[in-house]
């Protein structure tokens, strides 16, 4: 029960291999949520279940149609168990969900994931509950360093770009990816959905291929990003509405297999030392001397104070697997 009463906000997630059982199986929905959320409600402040990550980027169809099913199960199993007001249901995608990114206002969803998005997003706006992005300007960087502006997505000083069609002005990459999601779905009937960013972040090294995964960007993105966030501002489209920010990761993953910034996005490694200092704007984390657990209350309290510093109170800081090993101490 480590993290009860800390005021840590958890998105639990639900992996990718559990939807179609779950999807025909309203009993396991209520069994998984009977195991994995109830006990530690309210003490500890799980806000969000996730059902499944990125389904739509692979070609299994069969998962892909079976993404719905499994969130209305899951659904209605915390609306049985009386956890209706305390936790939302939702899925993460990847940005590469849309057909068309730029200029904003242009932003559409792919074709051939109509038939499923288009009821997404009607349980999405039934349920009150938020769409997930997973969003990384450093994917666009590395693709295409010699066009990319590197101050555009590290949310430094640049001349911006201008979407045509409403003329309003983007100084970085992520907002305008946060208003292509906006004005996709409202292409497809849709303006009373949040729009949250479930995953982001940079690496603080990478191959020789991969340009810009250096601790000096990767300080710059996630600092940068934080001194937005302590602005309590929003994006160009909606200027009023604070953006909530789920940054990747906390921890390096030494053992994650891909390029070599698959296993640095932490902002600790696994020791618990960092892997850089973050200027926030206010106070900032940066280093503190020799490790401590990076499973205890105390290292994520101390990634709580990152968030609360840089104006962003109680908002959500960890994401987590409970049926992972590590996550048995996490509660």
């Amino acid at each position: 029960m480590a993290f009860a009463n800390t005021g840590v906000e958890f998105i639990i997630a639900i992996g990718n291999e559990n939807l179609q059982s779950m999807a025909g199986n309203p009993g396991a929905a209520r069994q998984w949520v009977t195991q994995h959320v109830q006990p530690f409600l309210p003490a500890t402040r799980i806000t969000c279940i996730t059902v499944g990550n990125e389904v739509f980027s692979g070609n299994d169809t069969g998962m892909m149609a079976s993404l719905l099913p499994a969130m209305k199960a899951i659904y209605a199993a915390v609306g049985d168990l009386g956890l209706g007001g305390q936790v939302t249901v939702s899925s993460a995608h990847s940005v590469n969900v849309l057909a068309t990114s730029f200029p904003p206002s242009s932003g559409a969803f792919r074709e051939d994931l109509a038939q499923y998005i288009q009821p997404l997003l009607d349980f999405h706006g039934q349920t009150n509950s938020p769409f997930l992005i997973n969003a990384y300007p450093f994917f666009a960087y590395k693709a295409s360093p010699g066009s990319v502006s590197l101050p555009y997505v590290l949310f430094e000083p640049n001349p911006g770009v201008r979407d045509p069609n409403t003329n309003l002005s983007y100084d970085n990459m992520l907002y305008a990816q946060i208003d292509a999601v906006y004005a996709a779905m409202k292409a497809m009937g849709h303006t009373d959905i949040g729009v949250r960013i479930s995953e982001t972040g940079w690496p603080s090294k990478g191959d020789e291929d991969e340009a810009g995964a250096t601790v000096e960007n990767a300080a710059a993105y996630n600092g940068n990003l934080m001194q937005r966030i302590a602005m309590n501002q929003g994006t160009p489209l909606k200027p009023n509405v604070p953006i909530d920010v789920f940054v990747f990761a906390l921890f390096n993953e030494d053992m994650k297999p891909g390029p070599t910034s698959e296993r640095n996005y932490g902002l600790f490694y696994p020791n618990g030392s960092p892997v850089y200092a973050i200027n926030t704007g206010a106070g900032g984390v940066s280093g503190r001397t020799g490790p401590f657990d990076p499973y205890s209350a105390q290292m994520f309290s101390s990634a709580s104070r990152l968030a609360m510093t840089s104006g962003m109170g109680s908002r959500p800081i960890a994401c987590v697997r409970p049926d992972s090993k590590e996550t048995e101490n996490l509660y």
